[in-house]
């Protein structure tokens, strides 16, 4: 663990320092940010501009789904999405078998290699419009620790898709058209799922797990959250990730290798 540890550090280190030759990138990420949040703001307040509210969730506590929703995309695009498409360029190139040939897990090294500071804005911007909802819903600091362990198994089921996805360019190489898709798909997380009429719901929850990812940890914040849900949201996340584990030593035997 400690040897990974350091790796981790070295990774991020040398990323970051990469990364932070554009500092200006870092100002313009920030202010996209606040530009995608407002909007995203702006469209939630038209649905409750005329007094008109999704069932059971109030506009502090769709605030709240709102933030957790900002907070995944921040995760997304500091960690997901730039190791992501480094697996599709070391697949396209070649480049994997220098990773595969490393003493060290391969699905460690190409999850962890590098780390974006654009995605940074996102997750302050999350984190301080679910404190700004949760000081005016008088919330406790206790609210606040019981929604840790299910936003962890929400990052960690997010983390597992976006990885099942990135191994799939094994056999596809080019798969930002489904990247894509499922990008879209869980634009869905920026709404409570009662938002969507039933047969949308089902979907959100038990083919494209969106429900796991904003609602059930903004219900669990919320101190609403059946006890249920929560056990759910962590057998969902062992078991996603189990199997994007499995998956990723599946499709290495069909990897074809720069010298083959």
């Amino acid at each position: 663990m400690k040897r990974y540890l350091l790796v981790l550090k070295l990774f991020w280190t040398t990323a970051m320092a990469a990364e932070l030759e554009y500092r200006l990138n870092f100002v313009i990420a920030a202010i996209s940010s606040l530009v995608n949040l407002i909007g995203s703001i702006f469209s939630l307040f038209l649905f409750y501009r005329t007094g008109y509210t999704f069932e059971g969730w109030d506009w502090l506590e769709a605030i709240i789904i709102l933030g957790m929703f900002t907070l995944l995309q921040g995760f997304s695009a500091t960690f997901l999405i730039p190791n992501l498409n480094k697996i599709v360029e070391q697949v396209e190139l070649g480049t994997l078998d220098f990773v595969l040939l490393k003493p060290i897990s391969s699905q460690f090294w190409v999850s962890t290699r590098i780390i974006s500071p654009w995605g940074f804005p996102d997750i302050i911007f999350g984190i301080l419009i679910i404190a700004y909802a949760g000081i005016n819903l008088n919330l406790k600091w206790t609210n606040y620790l019981q929604g840790i362990v299910p936003i962890i198994f929400g990052l960690i089921i997010l983390y597992s898709i976006w990885f099942m996805l990135g191994t799939m360019s094994i056999w596809f190489v080019k798969v930002f058209n489904i990247t894509e898709v499922l990008r879209g798909l869980l634009e869905a997380g920026r709404y409570p799922k009662v938002a969507y009429p039933a047969a949308y719901r089902f979907f959100f929850t038990f083919v494209v797990p969106v429900t796991f990812l904003t609602t059930i940890p903004a219900e669990t914040i919320l101190g609403r959250s059946n006890f249920y849900w929560i056990i759910g949201a962590g057998f969902l996340a062992v078991l996603l990730f189990f199997i994007a584990y499995f998956f990723w030593k599946f499709a290495l035997r069909f990897y074809t290798s720069a010298s083959s």
